[in-house]
């Protein structure tokens, strides 16, 4: 019989015979849901075993909830980071192993699994969540029992400033470099007045929190914004409420369900005003569940996935950029001839390189102290002492060498399959530019890059 395990892996439900969450979210037919809801009812809980000396990543991700569509390719970016570091000699020899659980899209359902994490399987590296409020609320714990914990993804949490136990770092953009982004885009648009119509959660009023200050630091002026209440039927008053004040431009700062009631309903009142959209906004289900190109032309800003050494400033005065993506399409390539021609995630490219370098830190530590770190808090500081500028740099398409030279306690900074690491002192890492997008019919399109500049008001 399939012996399956809601809440765990996509590696271990495959090596069951068990069927692949990451498809069955893709499909729209209540007929294919449904025979997958019969043959996930036919498994019955057993967590299959692995190697006995595997260090083991724990993950929390979303497979099922509001965020489904996302939690199998963000763990099959974590798998695929394990499989490249296994091939590359693991840590002297023992394999990487990643250990994942449901969040469930949901801080109520998503406490329980997370706990089982830390306090049932002891794993001592933890990445994710997604979800910014199921962060907070487990962070304490985290703390408390002196855990490594990685922020991959865009809506997590800064990074707290005076942790004495525990050890966080944040890999995507925080929400004040998307705000200098958009507010620097604007005043290059020549953009004299901005508003926001913002769901309230953490991560998007912090957007538009930052968002809206850096402009008005940079001579611009806004005008009175709305927030709203994710998950309502539909959002006439809250629109007009946005639009009446005739901004140059109002910042959309959603999740992309809601995201997409509120696009659909403006397109059909006629289409007022001019969006700036969030950083969220860039996934396949906001243009899946909106009129086809009903957002065309309109501006977004999400993380750049160039290197900074693929990128120049092209106009100084103008703040204008040029990128490459070559190492980026590398990556895509890699993932994609591994599991099926399916294509990564921006958020997934954070997420390989997030296993990465928990697995660098812990070898380079093991090489030159002769011990794994015990402690989170430790492990934090040999990864940020690693990402020195001034060491040899590392690619994530070569990590057999890489491997090599930390082996023989050679320093190493990350060159990743996002980005080139460098953190601050509190574990955040460094952004120096931006991805501009919009839309065409059903597609994205990306635009120039954003130079990230406004750090004399961070």
């Amino acid at each position: 019989m399939i012996q399956c395990l809601e809440g765990v892996g996509m590696y271990y439900r495959y090596q069951q015979g068990c069927p692949d969450r990451s498809r069955v979210h893709g499909m729209r037919t209540s007929l294919l849901v449904g025979l997958v809801s019969l043959l996930s009812a036919s498994c019955s809980p057993a967590e299959p075993g692995r190697p006995a000396d595997a260090v083991v990543i724990g993950a929390i991700l979303p497979f099922s909830g509001r965020e489904s569509a996302i939690g199998g390719n963000l763990e099959k970016a974590m798998l695929l980071a394990a499989e490249d570091l296994n091939a590359a000699g693991g840590l002297d020899g023992r394999p990487f192993d990643i250990l994942s659980r449901d969040s469930h899209s949901s801080v109520e359902r998503g406490l329980d699994p997370l706990r089982e994490l830390l306090h049932t399987e002891h794993v001592a590296y933890l990445v994710g969540p997604e979800e910014n409020d199921l962060v907070r609320e487990i962070t304490p714990e985290i703390r408390a029992l002196d855990r490594f914990h990685m922020l991959p993804g865009y809506a997590a949490p800064s990074v707290a400033r005076s942790d004495t136990r525990g050890g966080s770092m944040r890999l995507a953009p925080s929400p004040f470099a998307i705000g200098c982004a958009l507010a620097k885009l604007a005043v290059r648009d020549g953009v004299a007045t901005v508003n926001s119509l913002t769901a309230r959660d953490d991560y998007n009023t912090s957007v538009s929190s930052r968002f809206m200050t850096i402009f008005v630091e940079l001579g611009g002026r806004v005008l009175p914004s709305t927030t709203f209440t994710s998950g309502k039927q539909a959002y006439t008053t809250e629109l007009k409420s946005s639009f009446k004040y005739r901004a140059g431009r109002t910042l959309l700062a959603a999740y992309p369900t809601t995201a997409s009631t509120i696009v659909t309903e403006w397109t059909a009142s006629g289409r007022p005003g001019t969006w700036f959209l969030g950083p969220a906004l860039r996934t396949e289900m906001l243009l899946a569940n909106i009129p086809t190109g009903s957002l065309d032309g309109y501006v977004g800003v999400t993380p750049s996935l160039s290197l900074q050494s693929e990128c120049h400033i092209t106009d100084a005065a103008r703040e204008t950029a040029d990128c490459t993506t070559e190492n980026a399409a590398a990556f895509i390539g890699h993932f994609s001839r591994r599991w099926d021609r399916e294509v990564p995630f921006p958020a997934a490219h954070f997420y390989y390189d997030g296993v990465v370098l928990i697995a660098m830190g812990l070898v380079y530590a093991q090489a030159t102290r002769g011990e794994i770190p015990s402690s989170g808090r430790e492990l934090q500081q040999i990864i940020r002492d690693l990402n020195s500028p001034a060491h040899e740099s590392a690619s994530w398409r070569d990590l057999k060498t890489a491997m090599t030279k930390l082996r023989a306690g050679i320093p190493l900074r990350y060159v990743g399959a996002a980005a080139e690491y460098e953190f601050d002192e509190y574990g955040a890492n460094e952004h120096h530019f931006m991805q501009m997008w919009t839309t065409q019919g059903d597609a994205f399109v990306d635009l120039g890059p954003v130079p990230v500049t406004c750090k004399a008001w961070n």
